[in-house]
């Protein structure tokens, strides 16, 4: 694997409070300054851990038909001691970001999606101990990767337990070992996180699925009223980012019914003039992972730890509520925990108070 440069973000992170706009008088003089109201600038938050942002080939991604690239960007927190202990080795959390999101989306700037932070805090205080934590950057030109084995995206599958992976223990102090990996996402990554540790327990060994998209999609149906979906008159890239709903359904198109012989999108869709296409229909259900678990079953028992959450007011819970049945079904252990929330008003708090605990918990730190 190729190391490209790393770029290191700054340990302080300034969250300036808004500044008062002075007012005008009705004849354009500006107001006496006493009646100005201006806060005072946040003090800045230090990181004693250490934000990357690096970009990490993929042997998995070379060639994909969208030609989206092959080397995407990682951000990696580094815990504290990571910094201070030269000789310790780490456990590593890799995260998955949700639909038309960044890794960025968690470890940018947004004062209300700061992981590293969260993280930093969870780890100084020792409500948790040190991990590692990883999350790569699959947004594409349909708004993201739905971390599947595609040559129309990339074998996104492969990029994460295998490239990543392996760049990850070969360029950082980690315990390269599966009891000391774990896997988790969000949405999109809960159903990443669903999908990839399905068919990789030689790589995971924990995994954490909060608010999973996309977990029973083996029921195609036909368009309302016989009508063709928005996504078949889509003929462009600008045309599709300009219509959310059309945008996601290319998105599961190029991720799970790929078609290198139908340009320029490369995919083919479940449906056509309203009705739906069986030999397509069937690629989305062998790409669900409800439908998809009995073949599994095996390969989930052999994990630690296998946890799930959703909100309650989340329109995704029905879907969580079968994938969670069938678990029950089959005999896989796992947990489930709802909680009073919608899609994404709590997810930093369920990072903090659940997940890094949760894999502070299973992974192995030796």
């Amino acid at each position: 694997m190729i190391r490209f440069r790393t770029l290191q973000l700054t340990f302080s992170i300034a969250l300036f409070a808004a500044l008062a706009v002075s007012g005008q008088s009705v004849s354009g003089q500006a107001a006496a300054p006493a009646a100005q109201a201006t806060a005072p600038p946040a003090a800045p938050v230090v990181l004693k851990g250490k934000l990357e942002r690096i970009k990490v080939h993929g042997k998995s991604l070379v060639g994909n038909l969208l030609k989206e690239s092959e080397s995407p960007d990682v951000s990696v927190y580094l815990p504290p001691s990571y910094l201070t202990d030269r000789t310790r080795r780490f456990p590593v959390v890799y995260l998955l970001h949700g639909y038309t999101g960044t890794d960025l989306s968690y470890f940018g700037t947004n004062p209300q999606r700061l992981l590293h932070v969260v993280a930093d805090r969870v780890f100084t205080s020792g409500a948790a101990k040190e991990m590692i934590l990883v999350m790569p950057n699959c947004m594409n030109a349909f708004g993201g990767c739905m971390y599947s084995n595609s040559p129309t995206t990339g074998f996104w599958e492969d990029y994460v337990a295998d490239d990543l992976v392996a760049y990850m223990d070969k360029n950082y102090r980690t315990i390269p070992r599966r009891e000391a990996r774990g896997l988790g996402g969000h949405s999109m990554g809960g159903y990443g996180t669903f999908k990839i540790a399905m068919k990789r327990p030689d790589v995971f060994s924990a995994i954490y699925a909060l608010s999973s998209c996309c977990l029973n999609e083996g029921n195609v149906r036909p368009g309302r009223g016989g009508q063709p979906s928005a996504a078949e008159s889509i003929t462009s890239i600008e045309e599709a980012r300009g219509n959310r709903g059309a945008q996601g359904s290319l998105a599961r198109a190029a991720a799970w019914a790929p078609n290198p012989e139908n340009p320029p999108f490369y995919l083919d869709l479940p449906t056509k003039s309203g009705e739906v296409v069986p030999a397509v229909a069937v690629k989305y259900a062998a790409n669900s992972p409800v439908a998809m678990l009995d073949q599994f079953v095996p390969n989930l028992k052999k994990y630690t730890a296998i946890a799930i959450d959703i909100g309650l007011q989340d329109t995704l819970l029905a879907s969580n509520q079968v994938m969670v049945a069938r678990l029950k079904r089959f005999g896989v252990p796992h947990t489930f925990e709802t909680y009073e929330g919608d899609h994404g008003n709590k997810v930093m708090q369920r990072l903090e108070e659940k997940v890094v605990p949760f894999f502070a918990q299973h992974l192995a730190f030796k």
